[in-house]
């Protein structure tokens, strides 16, 4: 139960303080500082939670860095299934914070959705949108599983690194999508704000959770290929 507790507060960090910040600086083209801020914000989120909750649960606060462990057999469906239950339930609550916040304090969110993703940036296109969500979770992921193996030695910086590629790949992701690379991030926000009535953001919410997954499948499918039998990290 600890474990899930651990994800529960994690996720809601990251939405609270990554949706949040994207709230507050906007994620327009047109302000370039408003990316980097909302990518750090996330970045820097992880690198925070990785050294509070790390040692609990293995800080992955998305269900796709779960599905990625669960594939590589680092975890049971059983936990897998608690972890990604967690994961919602604490995007859900940070994104009802945020609306407490932002609400109460008359502060606009300079985002329209409470930091949700979106087709904007690639006008539209479902099927662009998976490609990015499938191509930066997969190397999100694949990070995350080279920096927890047990052949790796990164002492105590895998929390910084993988923050940093997080990080990396908001700083391309912002503009297409917004960035997901995690379904409850995506989930929680879109569903409180389809529930204070914007329903925009709830429509394309699929692709933020298939592409992913996906993506999250993939990496750990070709990491485990590339890392069984190989006589370099032997």
């Amino acid at each position: 139960m600890k474990k899930y507790i651990a994800e529960f507060i994690g996720t809601m960090v990251l939405v609270l303080l990554g949706c949040g910040t994207a709230m507050l600086v906007g994620c327009d083209s047109a302000y370039g500082c408003g990316y980097v801020l909302t990518a750090l914000a996330f970045g820097l989120v992880i690198v925070g939670m990785a050294y509070c909750v790390g040692n609990i649960s293995g800080c992955h606060i998305n269900p796709a860095v779960s599905l990625g462990v669960l594939i590589s057999g680092g975890m049971n469906v059983k936990d897998f299934i608690g972890y990604v239950f967690a994961q919602c339930l604490g995007a859900l609550a940070g994104s009802g914070i945020l609306v407490l916040i932002f609400d109460l304090g008359g502060v606009t969110d300079k985002t329209g959705g409470l930091g949700t993703n979106g087709l904007a940036g690639v006008n539209g296109s479902a099927m662009a949108g998976l490609i990015v969500e499938i191509v930066l979770t997969c190397i999100f992921v694949m990070t995350i599983l080279g920096v927890t193996s047990k052949k790796a030695d990164h002492g105590s910086f895998g929390g910084l690194v993988i923050g940093l590629t997080l990080t990396l790949v908001h700083i391309l992701g912002i503009g297409l999508t917004g960035t997901s690379v995690n379904p409850a991030r995506s989930f929680g926000p879109a569903l409180v704000a389809l529930i204070t009535g914007n329903a925009a953001p709830f429509s394309c919410l699929w692709v933020f959770i298939v592409g992913p997954l996906v993506g999250a499948a993939i990496a750990a499918v070709v990491y485990k290929f590339l890392e069984t039998n190989n006589d370099v990290m032997k």
